[in-house]
Parts: C-alpha cells; sequence; structure tokens
C-alpha cells in the first residue's frame, strides 16, 4: 500500500502543484482549471519542436523609418529588432481620425512562390484575394493592424528559401520555427504599443498566412478571434492525397507528427473564436482532411462549452479567397474583435 501510495503521489505531483486543493480539481472550474494545465503543457510541447530558438523575451526595439498618410488610415514604417539575428521590417496601420487604444489584428502574408510581394501584399493584395487589400479592409472596420517581412519574404528576400532552410536545419533550427517565433514577438511588440488594446488581437491570413495565423493562435492566447483562409490542411490526409509537394520546404517540423495532429494544435485555439475557410477543390487542403478537422474540432468546442465560437466554412473553390469568404470574415472580426 505504502508503495502504491508513493507511485501516485508522484504521478500526481505536477497537476497538484498547480491547484490548491483535490476539490479544487473536481469542481467544474477545476476541471477548466485542469484543462488549462493541460493545454499550456501540450503549448510547451509545441513551442520545443521548433528548433533552437532566440530567447523568447529577449528585449525588442523598434525604429520608425517613416509615417505617410494614406487613404482612410496613416501608416507606420517600421523596422523591428525582433529575434537578434536580422532586421524585421514592418507596416503597422492605424485608422485616420480614431483617439484611444484599437483593437489590432496580426495579418501574415502568404507565400505563392513571390519572395518580393511579401508584406506588400497586406498593402497591394494578391490575384488569390479579393480587393480591396486587407490594410483598407481592417482600418475601415476600425481596427489597427501589423504585418511584417517574414523569413525569405519581402525585403529579407536575400537568400534562397532552400538555402536558408538548409543552414538553419545544420545549426539546429527550423525555419517555420523561426517564422513562428518572429510572430510571437511581434505579438509582445503589439502589446508594447500605448495605442493598441491588448485585450482585442485576433490574426488573420491566406495560405502561408492562413497557416501562420493558427499555429499563432494556438500557441499564443493573447490571440482572441483567429481567422485562417486556405491552409487547414490535415497532414495525414496531405500525406495519403501525395500532396507534399505542394508545401514549400518553409512548412515542414521534423518529429511534428509525433505528437501533434492538426487538429490537436488547433485545438489549442478552443474556446476562443476561431473561422476557418477552404475551398474543396484545393489540392493543399484535402476534403477528407477537412472533414476529419471539423469533426474533431466541433467537438473539442462543444466540449469547452463555446459550441458557437468554431466554424468550417468551405466552398467549391480552388485555393483563392471568395466575396463570401470575405464577408464572412468581416462578419466574424465585427463579432469577435
Amino acid at each position: 500500500m505504502d508503495s502504491r501510495r508513493s507511485f501516485l503521489s508522484k504521478i500526481l505531483a505536477p497537476v497538484l502543484a498547480q491547484a490548491a486543493t483535490w476539490t479544487e480539481l473536481t469542481t467544474t472550474g477545476g476541471e477548466k482549471a485542469m484543462r488549462k494545465i493541460t493545454d499550456d503543457n501540450r503549448r510547451r510541447e509545441l513551442y520545443g519542436l521548433l528548433g533552437e530558438l532566440p530567447e523568447r523575451h529577449r528585449p525588442i526595439s523598434t525604429t520608425l523609418i517613416s509615417k505617410e498618410d494614406r487613404p482612410g488610415y496613416t501608416m507606420e514604417k517600421l523596422r523591428l529588432d525582433l529575434n537578434g539575428l536580422e532586421p524585421v521590417p514592418a507596416y503597422f496601420v492605424r485608422p485616420k481620425n480614431v483617439a484611444g487604444k484599437l483593437p489590432v489584428v496580426l495579418y501574415n502574408h502568404a507565400h505563392g512562390g513571390d519572395y518580393k510581394l511579401g508584406k506588400d501584399e497586406f498593402l497591394l493584395g494578391r490575384a488569390a484575394l479579393q480587393k480591396p487589400a486587407y490594410a483598407d479592409v481592417l482600418t475601415q472596420l476600425g481596427y489597427s493592424a501589423l504585418c511584417f517581412d517574414t523569413w525569405i519574404f519581402g525585403e529579407r528576400a536575400t537568400r534562397t528559401e532552400m538555402d536558408v532552410f538548409k543552414e538553419m536545419l545544420w545549426k539546429g533550427q527550423v525555419l517555420w520555427g523561426m517564422m513562428v517565433y518572429d510572430s510571437l514577438r511581434a505579438v509582445d511588440y503589439l502589446t508594447t504599443r500605448p495605442d493598441v488594446d491588448h485585450t482585442r488581437i485576433g490574426t488573420l491570413g491566406l495560405s502561408m498566412g492562413s497557416t501562420m495565423a493558427w499555429w499563432v493562435a494556438a500557441l499564443d492566447t493573447r490571440i482572441k478571434s483567429c481567422v485562417d483562409i486556405c491552409c487547414l490542411t490535415d497532414f495525414d490526409s496531405l500525406i495519403a492525397a501525395k500532396g507534399l509537394g505542394g508545401h514549400g520546404i518553409y512548412y515542414f517540423v521534423p518529429r511534428l507528427l509525433r505528437s501533434f495532429t492538426t487538429s490537436q494544435i488547433n485545438a489549442l485555439i478552443a474556446p476562443r473564436p476561431h473561422l476557418s475557410l477552404a475551398g474543396n477543390l484545393d489540392a493543399l487542403t484535402p476534403p477528407q482532411g477537412l472533414d476529419r478537422i471539423d469533426r474533431d474540432l466541433t467537438k473539442v468546442y462543444a466540449d469547452a462549452g463555446a459550441p458557437d465560437a468554431w466554424k468550417l466554412l468551405r466552398y467549391e473553390v480552388g485555393h483563392q479567397e471568395t466575396p463570401e469568404m470575405r464577408r464572412e470574415i468581416i462578419s466574424f472580426l465585427q463579432r469577435t474583435l
């Protein structure tokens, strides 16, 4: 009996260390506390798969390059020091003639093989997106927004994707990990701005930007609202459909499938609002995988007491935003952010 009690105490010690009493764990509130402990541990596990990253809380510095007056909004062109390795060029936009702290969206640009476009997608749009561009849309809705050039894109497109991936791999780093790290630090930066409502931070993106949106929302609970457009990809279904070649090399994280499915990553967003939009004809998101993710997350959100906070909308199109998607996105942001 003593040995059994000792064994159980070792198993329960990490949980009990984070809860005041056993009664707290067995109440409804305690169930939520247990779920939070489990989710936080899973976030640490997911973050740990992203390779050797810079120190998570190193100081961030900012240089204002210029400030422009544009129709409907003002734009700051910034150079951020997020990672200590290379400068991160960024745009921050804010609606004109609005005082006080505003909700903010971290806008994640796409890949699309256009390494020069980068953050300019935010201002100019791209062929796969509806018009107007999201800098105009978000500021018209009364939101501020930030978009930066991720590794190998825009002003950071000084080397090829393959060269950077290979060099990082030699150094124990993962390109996707370094991209995610910069996005998490961008959220840190947003919380330092006196003109941002830190309790109302959303994230949004298409394609690679879609994947970034749900990874960042999964890893960072400061994200209150997540929209992903055309890249909620079930990994196993993508393998079965022989579709791995459709995604860039940046996308691949060593050992990820040993510990996580796409559904399990996205479950870490619950119960926060999450809108996903997909094309049934999109080879990057096989329909069987969308079925699986929707089934899994419908249950996760129901169990979390927020069944209406998850929505997957599907359209008979390929890898593109449609007018109907744009309307849903605007409505969703207005409700949740």
